[in-house]
């Protein structure tokens, strides 16, 4: 009886916190401009705000309704501890990086950011009178008593004040929330010697407590905020398509502020009777405890003017124009010619908006189908959609409503196409679509057009997300897209694809068939190379996968952003490596790359191989089949490899390695640009 094999594997929350402590690397470079380096400290609070908001907050739930699958009541009390201890942990570092390196490399660029000090006199007067007149009128301070509960909305920041009365000296508990919308987080000061000054509004409320709490002497002041469970749980047994779908999913989201708690974070400085007196009013649990600064909600360091202006900042790249479809004009006549790849953001979106323009204005289009994952606010694609009925195409659009943080502009963009005679097909019961794929349908016989993406249909993060689009008129793939709308719109039940890979369907299977050929070749002698870049990594079976291959002798490369599950540096990983890439844009494109005996099959996807990805959702792979366009994409993946200035290396405790020991300097995101650049211009 053969043994059977042991292998690891990383927690998926370790392997995130791992992500995110990286984007936190980049923010202490001292060779980022500073401001570049403050958007990275928002971006990781960003990041962490969410974690709890979902993943702490399903992991309470769990152990709340004991669900604990295949893990001990123990086990997940474990996890939430560990989460803690690693969240704490880095806490000490953000800290830390804001307060030795961000704030004294202001003041080198003669911006001072005052940090819990009194106001200069030169600024008192302002102060007292911009507080009086613009913040003071927003407060509204509660009492706090045991007993007693103050409902406290997530991210929002909290203010919590001890004092004691003057004349009988009694101890006495405020709450104060700061102004979220009427003022800004940081409050522009007059300048003076050469020097810009800024203040947070939340120490221009500390410096007026006085004139808030007349009669008292103030003895402390800190801050709190808390996160709550933000995830929506949607009722499979509704209707898809109903109105009972689309009002579930306004209900839920108007009680998402009211969510179980996941966090309370709290300033380290505040004393310990304090805090337990504030935990037994407002009912928190120890392990509900992290602990935070005196300064919270510390993405809106994104919001921190910049007086000096792009010296201080990193100015990515402008979006390319494409020489090709420039010249060509019509972007119909240029697909009509060859397979177009787009590159985003590195060439401009303009191109897909000219596309479904055309298609709205051309006689001889009669639909255009397309899905909806998230799209921008006042989305130029809608504009597009909504003018293509008024011209009297048929549009179908399928909208996921259940694309979370965004269930809500998904449902008002849905209903004002319906409004404008758009045919909406709402979300799966049970499962969500998250594949990026338009088909445009003529008539008279003539070729019809496809859209595949592994990026969403939105102009606002097509900035700064690195994806990649294909726009063909190959007729296999244009059938497969049209197989996926029928599924989409329950007209096929058992679908057949020619070449598109659809999670549920065939993907899977397809994956684990190209990775056993790989595995076939090595054993007969030849090469098995597989590269595969995508931002989560935690699917069991995918992993399990590698590790045979890379036990088999298979030479695999991963390029993963995000979460990756697989342990690297073991016996049955040794030919595993792994690449994690934090830049000026955020890696976002799937790619998946199969050597195949020198024949090479390349995919791009809309998919993660993560275990929600490949069995709870709707995801599309579609093949690269035109040669040229293979060539660029496999460049582009090995100038990733090469990259050794913002590239690391994972290794089996989840630290980040930089690959700095290497030259010439590669940087790859500009080496793309730069690749993609000479490309446009060669003439192809």
């Amino acid at each position: 009886m053969m043994e059977e094999k042991v292998y690891r594997y990383f927690k998926r929350d370790t392997s995130w916190l791992s992500f995110n402590y990286r984007v936190l690397m980049e923010a202490d470079d001292p060779s980022l401009p500073v401001y570049e380096r403050i958007r990275f400290l928002s971006i990781y609070a960003s990041n962490l705000e969410e974690f709890y908001e979902v993943r702490v907050s399903e992991h309470r739930g769990d152990i709340m309704k004991k669900n604990f699958f295949d893990e001990s009541a123990e086990t997940s009390e474990e996890r939430l501890e560990n989460i803690t201890r690693e969240v704490n942990r880095q806490q000490q570092d953000f800290y830390r990086i804001f307060g030795e390196g961000i704030l004294p490399e202001l003041r080198r660029q003669k911006i001072y950011l005052y940090q819990g000090s009194e106001p200069e006199a030169f600024h008192c007067d302002f102060v007292r009178k911009y507080f009086n007149e613009e913040v003071f009128p927003f407060l509204s301070p509660v009492t706090i008593q045991k007993g007693v509960r103050t409902f406290i909305r997530d991210r929002r920041l909290y203010l919590i004040v001890n004092m004691r009365n003057k004349v009988t000296g009694g101890p006495f508990y405020a709450l104060i929330k700061i102004p979220f919308s009427k003022v800004p987080r940081f409050v522009s000061l007059p300048s003076h010697n050469g020097m810009f000054y800024y203040m947070f509004v939340d120490d221009m409320i500390r410096a007026n407590l006085p004139a808030v709490f007349p009669g008292y002497n103030v003895e402390g002041c800190y801050s709190i905020k808390i996160s709550r469970d933000s995830d929506i749980y949607m009722d499979d047994r509704k209707t898809a398509g109903s109105r009972e779908m689309v009002d579930e999913i306004k209900e839920k989201v108007g009680k998402r502020k009211i969510g179980a708690l996941s966090r309370f974070m709290y300033d380290r400085a505040m004393p310990e009777e304090m805090l337990a007196y504030i935990c037994e009013s407002f009912g928190i649990e120890e392990d509900d405890l992290v602990v935070g600064g005196r300064y919270m909600n510390l993405q809106d360091l994104i919001k921190l003017p910049n007086p000096v202006g792009a010296a201080l900042e990193q100015t990515p790249p402008l979006p390319m124009r494409v020489r090709y479809l420039d010249e060509t004009g019509s972007i119909f006549h240029a697909v009509m010619q060859r397979d177009v790849l787009l590159h985003f953001p590195y060439q401009s979106f303009d191109y897909l908006l000219r596309f479904l323009m055309e298609a709205s204005f051309n006689p001889e289009v009669e639909e255009i189908k397309i899905t909806q994952y998230r799209v921008a606010e006042n989305s130029a694609v809608i504009n597009s959609l909504i003018s293509a009925a008024g011209n009297g195409k048929k549009v179908t659009v399928f909208v996921e409503l259940k694309a979370r943080f965004d269930e809500e502009n998904n449902v008002s963009t849905a209903e004002r196409m319906e409004k404008a005679g758009i045919k909406i097909i709402y979300s799966i019961p049970g499962l969500k679509v998250h594949a990026k794929v338009a088909v445009i349908l003529r008539s008279d016989g003539h070729a019809d057009f496809a859209y595949l993406s592994t990026g969403n249909f939105n102009e606002k993060t097509a900035r700064i997300y690195s994806d990649m689009a294909l726009l063909t008129r190959h007729e296999d793939l244009v059938d497969d897209v049209k197989t996926l709308f029928s599924v989409l719109e329950r007209r096929t039940e058992n679908p057949v694809f020619k070449h598109l890979l659809v999670a549920r369907f065939n993907m899977t299977q397809e994956i684990m068939r190209m990775i056993e050929r790989e595995i076939k070749h090595v054993r007969q002698g030849r090469r098995g190379y597989i590269i595969l870049k995508m931002n989560g990594l935690h699917d069991k079976q995918m992993i399990d996968a590698l590790y045979d291959a890379s036990e088999n002798g298979v030479e695999i490369h991963l390029i993963v952003r995000g979460i990756c599950c697989l342990v690297p540096d073991q016996p049955y990983s040794k030919n595993i490596h792994i690449t994690r890439i934090v830049d000026m844009f955020l890696e976002h494109a799937r790619v998946w790359y199969f050597y195949n005996d020198g024949a090479e099959d390349l995919y791009l996807a809309s998919a993660d191989w993560m275990r929600r990805n490949l069995n709870r959702r709707i995801e599309s792979a579609f093949p690269v089949l035109c040669p040229k366009i293979k060539k660029e994409v496999t460049d582009i993946l090995n100038i990733q490899l090469q990259d050794n200035v913002k590239a690391c290396t994972l290794d089996e405790h989840l630290h980040n390695i930089f690959k700095r020991n290497q030259a010439p300097a590669v940087r790859a995101q500009q080496a793309i640009y730069d690749y993609i650049k000479a490309i446009d211009s060669s003439g192809f």
